[in-house]
């Protein structure tokens, strides 16, 4: 059996949820399960010491990793565009002429369920797509369009199209489920499957262990408030700022981002603007330093725009509880917020409050044992429901029964 990943990003790149894919083909490797990741050569948040190859193969030569010449990504929306369509040329051909038993889609880039009109004509073969992002809910997120646009619209068709053409819908939260639950979809059609941590390489890392302090000039003696990742408009970080200028003459509590994407310059102009030395920006870091990252931080945030996180279920979540760090939710009512309540491993405020992050940030800075508690109820929660064994058997399971 032979599973075909058509890919946008694969290591050396640093861009979120690749990890995924990487553990998915390990698991199905332990099956005796072939897996083609096709994907471009790597362009996007590549470290320098990076090394790759055109061809590799790992896990016994039962993954194998090809990749094909293309330019890199820009900033420019006009080449980036043209450079998925090139991609998805370059994939649809592989899916009309490769051999393999099983298609595995992403939702990035989310035109990409266009080309199963072709290749199901053809070929015939059985689809199982991961639906990491609800397209067009996803253009909305990225502040690319509204509801209701033509935009919107056409995105909404595209969606049906590759919905229509999948045997099997790995969504992430029960909320995602819900979601294409209510477009129509058949229930047997969905499988939800968390995203998970490998919680033996996330791991809580002691404040005298952790080399990060020294790398970035950092005071271990300050009450910390991390984000990491995404720097869009997705994410809300003028929340995470108006919050840190509210507490900015409070000299104990200190913010620290790690991060990039298309807002960056406009965080640091904010930052420099409103003379935030309460918070330090830094690049995204590696995967490799994950653990050293969240463990930085007494709250860790996870945060959306207001109306965009009603079905989200941000990865990151899993990595900052594998840390033993409690969340600091600014997030839309759903799932998360559910979690938070019932299960006690961090603080729930409702999506662009400011108000409710100043007060909750302050009340944890004044309670520590608070906070080390919700982070030993997280890293437990990690270890019961969320480790990579567990959920990636799920995963092999749900490729194992289409063809079933």
């Amino acid at each position: 059996m032979r599973v075909i990943f058509p890919f946008s990003y694969y290591y050396p790149e640093q861009c979120a949820g690749l990890f995924v894919l990487h553990d998915v083909t390990e698991a199905l490797a332990r099956e005796g399960i072939e897996s083609l990741i096709y994907v471009p050569t790597p362009t996007r948040n590549v470290p320098k010491d990076a090394e790759w190859e055109r061809d590799e193969y790992q896990m016994g030569g039962k993954v194998h990793i090809h990749r094909f010449p293309m330019y890199g990504e820009g900033k420019s929306p006009i080449f980036r565009a043209l450079r998925y369509i090139f991609c998805e040329i370059a994939y649809t051909h592989k899916l009309l002429w490769s051999d393999y038993d099983v298609i595995y889609l992403d939702s990035t880039p989310p035109i990409q369920g266009l080309k199963l009109i072709l290749v199901h004509l053809f070929r015939k073969k059985p689809v199982v797509h991961n639906a990491q992002d609800l397209f067009p809910d996803s253009l909305v997120g990225a502040g690319l369009t509204k509801k209701g646009s033509l935009l919107w619209k056409i995105g909404n068709w595209v969606s049906k199209v590759t919905y229509r053409h999948c045997d099997k819908i790995i969504t992430i939260s029960e909320d995602c489920r819900k979601s294409l639950l209510d477009r129509g979809l058949p229930e047997n059609k969905i499988s939800v499957v968390y995203n998970w941590v490998d919680e033996n390489a996330v791991v809580p890392v002691h404040k005298e262990d952790n080399p990060l302090y020294e790398e970035f000039g950092l005071d271990r003696g300050k009450f910390r408030v991390v984000y990491a990742g995404n720097l869009g408009n997705a994410q809300d970080i003028d929340v995470i700022i108006d919050t840190a200028v509210r507490l900015k003459e409070n000299s104990r509590i200190e913010f620290v981002l790690f991060g990039s994407g298309g807002l960056e310059n406009d965080v640091k102009n904010r930052i420099e603007e409103e003379g935030l030395s309460n918070m330090k920006m830094f690049p995204l870091q590696p995967s490799n330093k994950v653990s050293y990252v969240y463990s930085l931080g007494d709250l860790c945030i996870v945060s959306c725009k207001a109306g965009l996180g009603g079905s989200a279920m941000p990865s990151k979540t899993w990595s900052i509880l594998s840390t033993a760090r409690p969340v600091l939710a600014n997030f839309d009512e759903g799932e998360l917020k559910r979690m938070l309540d019932t299960e006690g491993f961090g603080i729930f405020t409702p999506a662009g409050d400011v108000e409710a992050m100043v007060s909750a940030i302050v009340s944890a800075s004044l309670n520590p044992a608070r906070c080390d508690e919700m982070g030993r109820k997280g890293r437990a929660y990690v270890e019961k429901y969320l480790t990579k064994d567990k959920n990636t058997k799920k995963y092999v399971d749900v490729i194992k029964s289409i063809l079933d």
